[in-house]
């Protein structure tokens, strides 16, 4: 029987990913789908840590567009983040899968502190880990929280789970034309200002020699294409 290619990966979801069809709320249904997905690897015997965002309840940028503060509304941003991390951890434990979330905001009455190295012996435990909280600091968004984390845990991958199959040269949803690239390096994807992930996470990833794959999770099964090694989304490496 084929291996996984990956003996330990940090998937970085989006807060939408978890909500309803228009990206806003938490979905049951949507909540369930990417437990069994995260579940599917896991048995396969991979580490799976994984880092949620917060735009289906609250994004700092936007509220500070409405007048709060934006520090505040970085704070407020990652308290989401933390509710999503405790409703995927509920829908994993539905399925039998051992979790732990750990938070960069201290909160012990839900959530362990992030410290490394109980981070990695429930990984090596086979327990799911979900770092909720981001970085714990203002103005750095959960993409860079999940580069620092896949690099702090020793992933071998991290992965980036959106709505479309990969890197596009522009948006596919507006340009039936726009380019799908299969493989990009680091420096390639910050000249061109790709927006798939921001300036600070690549270069972090970039700096570490860590690879990232970007994929579409909303087909089934894709997160085990890519976990066994098959060509799924767009690889950036150097």
């Amino acid at each position: 029987m084929k291996k996984p290619k990956y003996r330990r990966i940090l998937l970085k979801l989006s807060g939408e990913a978890l909500g309803e069809p228009d990206g806003q709320g938490i979905s049951a249904q949507a909540l369930d789908k990417m437990a069994g997905e995260i579940k599917q690897v896991r048995d396969l015997g991979v580490e799976v840590a994984v880092v949620p965002g917060g735009g289906n309840i609250f994004r700092g940028v936007a509220g500070s567009r409405h007048g709060i503060d934006r520090v505040v509304g970085d704070y407020m941003g990652m308290l989401a983040t933390i509710i999503n991390a405790l409703a995927l951890q509920d829908a994993l434990e539905k399925l039998g899968v051992a979790t732990c979330v750990q938070t960069a905001v201290t909160m012990q009455q839900v959530a362990e502190p992030f410290i490394r190295r109980r981070a990695l012996r429930h990984l090596e435990k086979g327990r799911v880990v979900i770092f909720g909280g981001g970085t714990g600091s203002p103005f750095f968004t959960t993409d860079t929280a999940a580069a620092l984390r896949a690099n702090e845990i020793g992933a071998d991958v991290l992965l980036k789970a959106t709505k479309v199959d990969g890197i596009y040269d522009s948006d596919p949803v507006r340009n039936p034309n726009a380019k799908r690239f299969s493989r990009l390096t680091y420096q390639e994807a910050l000249t061109r200002r790709l927006e798939v992930m921001d300036s600070a996470a690549f270069s972090l990833c970039q700096e570490n020699k860590l690879p990232i794959i970007v994929f579409d999770l909303f087909r089934r099964h894709n997160l085990r294409r890519v976990v066994m090694g098959e060509p799924v989304g767009t690889l950036v490496t150097g």
